[in-house]
């Protein structure tokens, strides 16, 4: 099973979260693109842009901060960040 947890944060408090979990067969990166698209489809936002800063955080740390400037529309919080919980 693969699992993902998103949450949006505004002033330092959760403002949504979910998991998702996936148990496709499909790749790691298949399994986490999936996953960000369902997150934004139940957040009602669009998908965010992945900056070099997001790739090298989520290879090193298994998890991304979307910050405002990764949206182009304007957003009501200060990030949305999605983390990697569970691996099979």
């Amino acid at each position: 099973m693969f699992r993902i947890w998103a949450k949006i944060i505004k002033d330092n408090r959760l403002i949504k979260d979910l998991t998702i979990c996936d148990y496709s067969d499909e790749t790691r990166t298949h399994k986490v693109f999936a996953a960000l698209d369902k997150a934004c489809y139940e957040f009602d936002l669009e998908k965010p842009i992945w900056l070099d800063a997001t790739i090298a955080d989520f290879k090193r740390l298994g998890r991304a901060r979307f910050t405002k400037d990764a949206f182009i529309e304007a957003v009501d919080f200060d990030f949305m960040e999605i983390q990697v919980i569970e691996e099979d």
